[in-house]
């Protein structure tokens, strides 16, 4: 039970550290077409640095569906990169039909080919 509750209150910091990150950059964001407060709502728990790697929930590809990460990828700070993993970020998009070009650099991370990105172990 106890340990339940620790894992719900890691989740919720998590979710609102995210927050503040994104509302944070809401100037740079604000040129990029999304729903970010969804896209960290129905998300985080997929993207967190520790844990495994699992399939998005629908409602967070609902989400991912009209997120415009090409426009994100470039505002990616180093605080983000603290608590998401990048590898899991495109894993998710790749997960739900939006998958990242090869190549494209997502903060200091660097899109793999579509192979690697399925193989990646986290």
């Amino acid at each position: 039970m106890a340990i339940s509750r620790i894992g719900f209150v890691v989740l919720y910091l998590t979710v609102v550290f995210a927050s503040f990150i994104a509302f944070s950059s809401t100037v740079a964001l604000g040129q990029c077409r999304g729903d970010f407060q969804g896209l960290v709502r129905q998300c985080s728990r997929f993207v967190q640095k520790t844990g495994p790697k699992s399939n998005p929930s629908s409602e967070c590809c609902n989400v991912v569906k009209n997120v415009d990460f090409q426009c994100v990828c470039q505002h990616v700070t180093g605080e983000v990169e603290q608590i998401i993993s990048m590898e899991k970020a495109v894993y998710v998009a790749a997960s739900c039909g939006r998958p990242l070009v090869h190549g494209t650099k997502c903060g200091s991370y660097t899109v793999p080919m579509k192979e690697e990105i399925d193989q990646v172990i986290i």
